[in-house]
């Protein structure tokens, strides 16, 4: 598995991900969460997700939002003319097929929203999330691939503020749902954490969640907001009855 270290804060490179140095069979390290919760349910790490993978084993679910490689595309309309957003054009240039495949080996269950930006297995549990209040200029739904053979399932539910300053921030109730079509999965990975979306979801259905975000801004939102989360409550992991969309609709950030 190949791997690349930068330092820059200011431009978080999707090229990060890349390699500069080899991690092979037999080498086995430990890598220290950034933030660890009391009760290790939750960890968290400023890092890049390519040295947090090497040093894991097989996860029983992955929910993750990767970069599209949409980011020379985004020169106009919603974001692209937005100044406070240009950075978006920077770390979304390239959409990383090869760690999308390496999250995929290594997830007994997977969510990867903008799946259908990459080159992945025949699915039919697809999850689409209809943006109830899209303007023209956006796309009227996303979709995410999934590993799950099942129906595919469709959220309805308006694209909110950028609350965090994260310019493709989700909603909670949408990785609420997205989270809970899993089942009764204990541990949630999230790779490409961003502004800690994903990370609010399972710790509000009680499940375990590690997340791993290389821009530094970005994780430091993701884990104040983390943290306020698990000072609030845990629900019980065992939940009967799966979580329809009803459940979420007036739920806040």
């Amino acid at each position: 598995m190949l791997f690349e270290q930068r330092t820059s804060k200011t431009q978080p490179h999707v090229s990060y991900y890349y390699s500069v140095y080899r991690v092979g069979p037999g080498i086995n390290f430990r890598m220290k969460p950034t933030f660890e919760s009391k009760d290790g349910a939750v960890k968290l790490y400023l890092a890049n997700c390519l040295h947090v993978m090497a040093t894991m084993g097989r996860v029983s679910a992955t929910v993750t939002d990767p970069p599209y490689g949409l980011g020379k595309r985004m020169n106009g309309g919603t974001w692209g003319a937005c100044q406070k957003f240009a950075e978006m054009r920077e770390w979304d240039e390239v959409a990383p097929q090869a760690i999308v495949e390496e999250i995929v080996k290594m997830s007994e269950s997977c969510v990867i929203w903008g799946g259908n930006y990459f080159t992945l297995p025949p699915s039919r549990g697809w999850q689409i999330w209809d943006k109830q209040n899209a303007v023209k200029t956006m796309a009227d739904c996303e979709m995410a691939w999934t590993s799950e053979d099942k129906n595919t399932k469709r959220y309805s539910g308006p694209v909110g503020g950028h609350g965090t300053k994260h310019p493709t921030e989700k909603p909670i109730g949408l990785m609420l749902w997205s989270v809970s079509q899993l089942g009764q999965k204990e541990t949630i990975f999230d790779p490409f954490m961003g502004s800690g979306t994903t990370g609010v979801a399972p710790v509000r259905l009680g499940r375990k969640f590690i997340g791993v975000e290389i821009n530094p801004d970005y994780y430091e939102i993701a884990e104040e907001r983390i943290k306020r989360e698990l000072d609030q409550f845990r629900l019980p992991l065992n939940i009967e009855q799966p979580l329809i969309q009803a459940d979420f609709m007036a739920i806040k950030p």
